[in-house]
């Protein structure tokens, strides 16, 4: 049977409350209990009317739920539930990537988990979601939400780069994917312009890393190109990790290799715009997403 995930509003508020009854009332008891607990009818019917939710089905069968809650640039997920006899079948994985679509605009998703529930709180981090706040028995996580920018010409994409160089400090890891031709390097160039390094920018495809000292005092800028990169040990074999501390680091074609150097980086995607192009102008598409602790506030 197929899955589907779909927003609701009022309307399901007494098929959202037995699902959260039921999904919260088989979890182990904890002190104090779960606030969900005490949801009615009427309480989940306001909450559902001022925000809405979400509601997964299998087949016409609902068997999950949950609350939004936007709070400042932020989406909290509330009464977050699956029922016992679906879960493990991908249920809660679909909510969470309904959710994401679901708020375009918003800087994160975020909910608040029970630390006596490890399990729990490794779901959320397996789905992205990194620690933002702790106040025992509560801990808060949080995922940003990819920003998406329209790009126009390779100017723009250098300007693109300027941007997100200001967010940017020493430690940073950037995994950039993207085709050939894609503006990769392009966006690099505009990393370097609004870091302040020193040399031009340019693929690095025949030395595979190259570092651009700082002229500010600001961090190095560590470029590499991981296209001709068989695997995990020959990217260990740049050392990357002797410089990774003091420097931005920028590997291009790094999706799928890139993500083990550090446990937060910002991954760039750049595509083809959907658009057709006119004239000389080739339109990209690029989203940029913070992963990890670092971009979790």
């Amino acid at each position: 049977m197929s899955l589907t995930v779909r927003r609701v509003g009022h309307e399901s508020a007494e098929v959202v409350h037995h699902i959260v009854i039921e999904a919260f009332g088989s979890r182990p008891p904890l002190d104090p209990p779960a606030d969900a607990l005490s949801e009615t009818v009427e309480s989940i019917g306001t909450r559902l009317a001022l925000n809405g939710g979400l509601v997964a089905r299998v087949g016409d069968e609902p068997v999950g739920a949950l609350l939004f809650d936007p709070v400042g640039n932020s989406v909290y997920l509330r009464r977050f539930g699956v029922l016992p006899a679906a879960q493990g079948h991908g249920v809660a994985a679909a909510m969470v990537d309904a959710a994401v679509e679901a708020w375009p605009g918003r800087a994160r998703l975020s909910v608040v988990a029970r630390e006596e529930l490890p399990a729990t709180v490794a779901f959320w981090e397996r789905r992205g979601f990194a620690q933002a706040d702790r106040r025992f028995p509560y801990v808060e996580l949080s995922r940003p939400l990819p920003t998406t920018y329209d790009v126009a010409t390779a100017d723009d994409m250098r300007a693109l780069g300027v941007r997100v160089a200001e967010d940017l400090r020493a430690g940073d890891l950037l995994v950039l994917s993207g085709g050939l031709g894609a503006g990769k390097t392009t966006f690099t160039q505009g990393l370097g312009e609004g870091l302040g390094v020193r040399g031009g920018v340019t693929s690095p495809t025949f030395v595979i890393a190259r570092v651009h000292p700082s002229l500010t005092g600001g961090p190095d800028l560590v470029h590499v190109d991981a296209y001709r990169i068989g695997g995990l040990d020959e990217l260990d074999d740049l050392d990357l990790d002797t410089s990774l501390a003091e420097a931005v680091t920028v590997v291009e074609w790094g999706e799928g290799l890139a993500e083990s150097l550090a446990d937060s980086r910002l991954e760039v995607r750049i595509s083809r715009s959907s658009e057709e192009s006119e004239g000389e102008l080739d339109p990209r598409q690029v989203e940029v997403l913070g992963v990890g602790t670092r971009w979790a506030t």
